[in-house]
């Protein structure tokens, strides 16, 4: 858990956050639906800006990924370039 709060402290409680609901939302929604959430990386958006080490599809590649993941799949699970990483 620690691992995932580098940075500013709003920004990472936020993210926390996110992935506790991920976790409660999956939990919720049961058999038949998968919730994942994911990091796309510092893509190159104009948010990112043009130093950002991602093309927009290397950044899009996980979020494809878990749209298409077979029933039975992970879920409530915190994802970054296709595997299941620690937050």
């Amino acid at each position: 858990f620690d691992a995932g709060l580098e940075g500013p402290a709003a920004y990472a409680v936020t993210k926390a956050a996110l992935n506790a609901l991920t976790v409660r939302l999956a939990r919720e929604a049961g058999d038949g639906v998968l919730v994942n959430s994911m990091c796309p990386g510092w893509v190159r958006t104009r948010m990112g800006s043009d130093a950002a080490t991602r093309s927009v599809e290397e950044g899009a590649d996980t979020a494809f990924y878990l749209a298409t993941l077979a029933d039975g799949g992970p879920s409530g699970q915190f994802f970054k370039d296709r595997k299941p990483a620690a937050w």
